[in-house]
């Protein structure tokens, strides 16, 4: 297919990305009351995890797409230092980490705290200040080094204090001698600084304050993208949230590509993918409007995810299929055969996610399912649902039944919020499937005792846990299909 054609070629491409690297910490648990000593919620913690940020995120993205990245920037002599090379190494080996240690000054960390889905504080550790001249020399080594072997130069500017003006006007000679295209994702609102740049991409409020000109309608963002033009010399891709993204080049004309359809959940690290799959696409030789469209579709998948998050190759690939039939796609969702459940899993042990499974036949879906789903996704990172195929159903069910084939259950279940990956079997249960994916949290109703769950032993035994979720009472596919039939 078309889409898979692009995604290989994208695995061809090298680049280089310079800027402010930073370590991603998620906290997340659940409120349930106000502390006594202060007007602030209790947290109780339930899970943490850590990723790259920043221009880091970026170089992850590039990685998880299948590219290969070499990543310049600062770090400090400290544990989130460490942290970062390791989720590098274990996660995606195809970064080459070139970070130039400073002593004295802390790895950029931001900490989120998290109530279910909703952040509750932001806690920074960083230090702003200027870099001595020797540790710019060592940048700007590391970085005409590494553009050597790469296609093209990735410039994530946070403004935490990596992309100084030396840095900045050196790291854009050297792409330009090198004749090497350059990105850049910018903070400055001087953009003459940028001059050189092959393409900028701000959003609209960046680009809005840059030009001081307002970036709301098709007609006002034109003619703020005009002005960025005329300050900087490059290319502006706009990125417009629900609008989507429109590319203004010299004397051309605007090329729009609309939003995919889908819930917003999280657009943390968005722009971090687009400039991701846009850089490898131009990396890869692919046309403008090509690199386009996979960066637009690798940032739709991107914020129906929780926090800093890559996109995969899958993932990708699976929105350009939906995305050239003009429908919705629902990112990770797709049914999938447990080669690649277990290839998506595996990947998510890497990430430090943790990872539920939930189970049944899922027939006619009532409001019983859709609290099981929902207390499911609460109690994870990321949630696969496992469906019993047809004739599983007609051994358990009866011979009139199911009522909907398992593309239509799926379809269904694909859709729902916190589903982020569906598989079936053909067993009477899900055993084989558990003992396959090995997943941290198994999840069933409270109708079954701890010790009937099958598969509860398996995932215990490997640091995992049961869940039994609330029923909601008077929920029954067999009833409502009883309903149906007697007109009860």
């Amino acid at each position: 297919m078309l889409e898979d054609a692009l995604i290989n070629r994208l695995t061809e491409a090298r680049i280089a990305v310079i800027g402010d690297v930073m370590l991603d910490h998620h906290v997340v648990g659940r409120v349930s009351r106000i502390s006594p000593e202060a007007p602030v919620p209790v947290l109780q913690v339930q899970s943490e995890r850590s990723a790259l940020g920043g221009a880091a995120n970026v170089a992850a993205n590039i990685a998880a797409l299948g590219g290969a990245v070499d990543l310049i920037g600062l770090v400090g002599e400290d544990a989130a230092a460490a942290q970062l090379v390791q989720l590098m190494e274990t996660a995606y080996p195809t970064i080459a980490p070139r970070l130039v240690a400073v002593k004295g000054r802390p790895t950029v960390t931001k900490t989120r705290y998290l109530g279910g889905q909703h952040q509750i504080v932001r806690v920074d550790r960083e230090r702003v200040t200027p870099m001595p001249a020797e540790i710019e020399e060592e940048l700007i080594e590391e970085l005409r080094e590494a553009l050597d072997a790469c296609a093209l130069l990735v410039i994530s500017d946070y403004a935490k204090g990596v992309m100084s003006d030396a840095v900045l006007s050196a790291a854009l000679a050297l792409a330009k001698a090198a004749g090497k295209p350059s990105i850049v994702d910018p903070k400055r609102l001087r953009l003459a600084d940028y001059r050189g740049a092959s393409i900028l991409k701000p959003n609209r409020k960046e680009l809005a304050e840059a030009v001081g000109l307002p970036c709301e309608t098709d007609q006002e963002a034109e003619a703020a993208a005009q002005a960025a033009i005329q300050q900087s010399g490059a290319a502006i891709l706009l990125t417009r949230s629900e609008k989507g993204m429109t590319l203004y080049q010299p004397q051309q004309k605007p090329l729009h590509l609309p939003a995919d359809a889908r819930e917003v959940f999280d657009v943390s690290g968005a722009g971090d993918t687009a400039v991701a799959g846009l850089a490898l696409g131009i990396a890869a030789k692919l046309s403008i409007e090509q690199a386009m469209r996979i960066a637009n579709a690798a940032a739709g998948v991107a914020v129906s995810k929780l926090g800093t998050a890559v996109v995969t190759a899958n993932e990708l690939a699976a929105a350009l299929r939906v995305q050239g039939r003009g429908a919705p796609v629902a990112a990770g969702r797709a049914v999938s055969d447990l080669e690649q459940a277990l290839a998506l899993r595996e990947r998510w042990r890497r990430e430090g996610l943790v990872v539920g499974f939930a189970n049944g036949c899922f027939d006619l879906l009532h409001a019983g399912h859709a609290a099981l789903i929902a207390q499911a996704a609460q109690a994870c990172d990321r949630l696969i649902v496992a469906l019993n195929a047809d004739s599983s159903v007609r051994r358990l069910k009866g011979p009139t039944r199911p009522v909907q084939p398992l593309a239509a259950r799926a379809a269904v279940i694909g859709a729902m919020k916190g589903v982020d990956l569906v598989v079936s079997f053909e067993d009477d249960t899900p055993l084989a499937l558990i003992e396959a994916l090995l997943p941290d949290v198994l999840v069933k109703g409270e109708d079954y005792a701890e010790a009937q769950v099958v598969g509860g032993d398996v995932v215990k035994a490997h640091g995992g846990r049961v869940l039994l979720a609330r029923l909601t009472e008077g929920q029954s596919t067999s009833a409502i299909v009883d309903r149906a039939r007697t007109g009860a």
